[in-house]
């Protein structure tokens, strides 16, 4: 059984091919302004990479903040279901799981099947998202990748407002022109966008094991500085954790097919 999980976000659409329980496709481009197209292409790459055509698909399941755009699609599931069952599907034993993207971060505890009992989403700021890293990124002139690299260089803690985006500028503007080394800039970025992230985490309740998923867990620094946070000695991050509500929306759309509807 062949079905496909589809993720159109802001600023990246994700397709995953999913086949009795195994990946075997993967595509992404930038959403874009044609939506349609992106999707297109994104499924297009992924039915490539996986060498199956069109028609040995059985369900397509959408999910994601521009979910009403995916127009091909058998189901749609919503984001809290579908990292819900990407983080059961990664890691079986996994009880809380929180997705962090470009715009938007949000926790959920969940059991043994990948069903959501509770969720907390960041909803007020920026500064919970990956869109914050690539702003700070700018003022500091370095590259999104060397951003967490730099704050595991740094052990000094500088407190930063973590509740709006364009006040932690500021202040790091500030920081620049006191001559404040790059990487405790940084550090107290990654420190700020952590606890802000745990504070979410911690809303749903810290159940081992914990997933991390989202183009965001890619950054070695935030993902080192929520562990401290959290006291704890691992945080699960699958292969490319980018695609990770894609994966949980092929699982739904499997799960449908064998439901027969």
């Amino acid at each position: 059984m062949t079905t496909v999980g589809i993720d159109c976000g802001a600023k990246t659409t994700k397709t995953v091919i999913l086949r009795d329980g195994q990946v075997i496709g993967k595509g992404k481009v930038l959403t874009g302004f044609d939506q349609g197209e992106a999707i297109s292409e994104s499924l297009g790459q992924a039915l490539g990479s996986a060498g199956v055509s069109r028609e040995e698909i059985r369900k397509i399941a959408g999910t994601g903040s521009r979910v009403n755009a995916i127009k091909i699609a058998d189901t749609q599931i919503n984001d809290s279901d579908a990292m819900a069952k990407a983080a059961n599907y990664f890691f079986p034993n996994s009880r809380t799981v929180v997705d962090v993207g470009a715009e938007e971060g949000r926790a959920a505890k969940i059991d043994a099947n990948g069903n959501v009992l509770d969720f907390a989403v960041n909803e007020e700021c920026a500064a919970g998202a990956g869109v914050f890293i690539e702003t700070m990124a700018r003022a500091l002139e370095v590259t999104v990748e060397e951003m967490g690299r730099l704050a595991l260089k740094s052990a000094k803690k500088i407190p930063m407002n973590a509740q709006c985006a364009v006040f932690a500028e500021s202040e790091v503007v500030g920081l620049i022109h006191a001559k404040t080394d790059k990487t405790d800039i940084s550090r107290a970025i990654h420190d700020a966008m952590a606890g802000r992230i745990v504070s979410m985490i911690r809303q749903v309740g810290v159940h081992e094991d914990v997933v991390m998923i989202g183009g965001v867990a890619r950054n070695p620094g935030l993902v080192e500085l929520m562990k401290k946070e959290l006291h704890l000695e691992n945080l699960l991050v699958p292969d490319d954790p980018e695609f990770g509500t894609a994966v949980g929306a092929a699982v739904v759309a499997a799960e449908v097919c064998l439901k027969g509807r």
